[in-house]
């Protein structure tokens, strides 16, 4: 590997290798030669393995760009074992604030007006402090109360610097290792980045509380913030404020209080339409994203993170989850085949019998208490396992679901989503096939109508043409008439010569008991001339047998 001598490019390399080495893959720092450039004698020589738990804390310390990594890798349960899954799910995203001169400086720059002058009141002291932003409650001119989510100063230099670091080691990893091969580090990284540059653009997350709020309207209890576009922009990002507390912090007294059933079938409701029907899903409703407010509705928060999905995939996907709740592992093995494509190596037979294997096991508890996620983050360790690649989409949707039952859960801790798919099937189809045939969906059909319908004739014309001066010719792509002669024709030949070896040879073996003056070798010459026939006629077929035939099959 060619390191670079920036000191933070150093820095994120020493990091990294530190990481790799503490967690038990001191393997791949010697592969890709780190150790003696960005390591310490000292530290290199560490072998110990450390704690799950400590995999989260020592990515909060390294900066945002490795929480979000830690974020994503706890989809990822082809390359990590369970407890460092566990570990990640709960990694927290909240560090110190920073002070409030860069928020007043940003704010004023951004919207290009002093923040006195923007807002009626505007609290120094923030609701919350994250990795890329932090929120603070404020008050329009027009008496609305609103939050305003300031991103940190200088953090889409430091989140760039820190992906070229970690793109350069996924790079050198996929292209030197077996394991690089297997999980395709660099893939890994093209998504993380793609995900963190959208969220550093606080413009795209207001289209997503647009979006994402007009597909829920029909959901009476799921509110979305609605975002304040005059005074919104790529680093400043203002919503209305929403009274509530985290679904998490929710005392048994207060849970009394609510429809818990009602509220959970509506929010997984609301989740099986952005997946399967609309799309677009929010990738991220983990419980701290989750509120329950005032009036008894579910708030989602914090819709940066955004997943999209095809028609083709909604489909696969809705008869896998089929497939689970039903406990039929053919038909999910099947339906993960149509959502990914195979890798050189892929073997399906054991890709399919994991699969069903995994699917009956957990037929008997499908879907419930975490066991949804759990089957989809199982399939992707066996999808690397057998060489098979699935999309980076299936592994957003398993972390989705994942975050989802723990709040269905919290809610309601009776609730079975299993019911839910199978009571929504038949409506998720007839509103996909309703989608589908769309006036805004059939125009490119109409299109591609209109194009046949001017060139038929043509077509028509020219064929008929052909057929009336016959020729017209069919190309069927079937077996070589020509070659399975010639095969047979050699099949011919070969016996024919095997029968006159076999005849010099008896009638050899007759003469030899036929006195005669003409000798061979003190043998009966005629008998002898056939023995030397016959073996010179084996040889000849034997040859042709071992070396033609061989340069044949290495031409095909």
């Amino acid at each position: 590997m060619v390191v670079s001598l920036k000191p933070e490019r150093l820095k994120r390399y020493k990091d990294v290798a530190m990481l790799l080495i503490k967690y038990g893959r001191s393997d791949l720092i010697s592969v890709a030669g780190l150790e003696g450039s960005v390591l310490p004698d000292e530290i290199a020589a560490e072998s110990e393995i450390a704690p799950a738990e400590d995999l989260a804390k020592d990515l909060e310390k390294l900066g945002p760009t490795f929480i979000k990594l830690g974020q994503l890798l706890s989809t990822r349960a082809d390359l990590l074992p369970g407890p460092y899954l566990d570990a990640l799910e709960r990694l927290q995203d909240h560090i110190e604030p920073f002070p409030y001169e860069d928020v007043e400086r940003i704010v004023s720059g951004e919207l290009g007006v002093r923040i006195s002058k923007a807002f009626a009141d505007f609290d120094p002291v923030p609701l919350a402090a994250a990795s890329l932003a932090q929120v603070h409650r404020a008050e329009m001119r027009d008496g609305r109360e609103v939050v305003v989510k300031v991103q940190r100063p200088d953090i889409r230099d430091v989140i760039v610097t820190d992906l070229e670091s970690l793109g350069e080691i996924a790079h050198f990893l996929d292209q030197h290792t077996e394991l690089g091969r297997r999980y395709e580090f660099d893939n890994m990284l093209v998504n993380l980045r793609k995900s963190l540059l959208r969220e550093l653009d606080f413009t795209i997350e207001a289209n997503n509380l647009h979006t994402i709020g007009e597909n829920l309207a029909e959901f009476e209890n799921i509110i979305i913030p609605e975002p304040v576009d005059d005074f919104t922009t790529t680093r400043v990002l203002t919503m209305e404020y929403i009274s509530g507390k985290k679904i998490t912090t929710l005392n048994p007294l207060r849970l009394l209080e609510i429809d818990g059933g009602l509220l959970a079938d509506e929010f997984f409701h609301a989740y099986l339409k952005q997946f399967l029907i609309d799309g677009l899903f929010h990738a991220d409703p983990h419980p701290g994203n989750v509120f329950l407010t005032d009036d008894n509705r579910i708030a989602l928060l914090d819709l940066g993170m955004v997943g999209h999905v095809t028609g083709t995939f909604q489909d696969s996907f809705l008869r896998l989850l089929l497939a689970i709740s039903e406990g039929r592992g053919e038909m999910a093995a099947e339906a993960a085949i149509k959502m990914g494509e195979p890798k050189e190596g892929f073997n399906r037979p054991s890709f399919e019998r994991r699969i069903s294997d995994l699917v009956t096991d957990n037929s008997d508890a499908v879907l419930s208490r975490n066991n949804a996620a759990r089957v989809t983050l199982d399939i992707t360790r066996i999808a690397a396992d057998c060489w098979f690649r699935l999309p980076p989409e299936f592994t957003m949707i398993a972390k989705a679901l994942l975050n989802l039952d723990r709040v269905v859960y919290a809610i309601d801790p009776n609730f079975d989503p299993n019911i839910i798919i199978r009571e929504r099937a038949n409506e998720i189809l007839q509103r996909n096939i309703l989608k589908s045939i769309a006036p805004n969906n059939l125009l490119s059909g109409v299109v591609e109508l209109k194009e046949f319908a001017e060139k038929l004739p043509t077509r028509v014309n020219r064929i008929l043409d052909a057929a009336g001066n016959n020729e017209l010719r069919f190309k069927v792509d079937a077996i070589d008439e020509k070659v399975v002669l010639e095969g047979l024709q050699k099949v011919a030949n070969r016996i024919t010569l095997g029968l006159v070896v076999a005849a010099l040879i008896v009638g050899a073996a007759l003469l030899m008991r036929v006195e005669t003056s003409f000798r061979i070798f003190g043998y009966p010459g005629l008998a002898m001339i056939f023995f030397l026939l016959a073996a010179a006629a084996g040889f000849i077929l034997v040859f042709s047998i071992l070396f033609y035939d061989e340069k044949r099959r290495s031409k095909h």
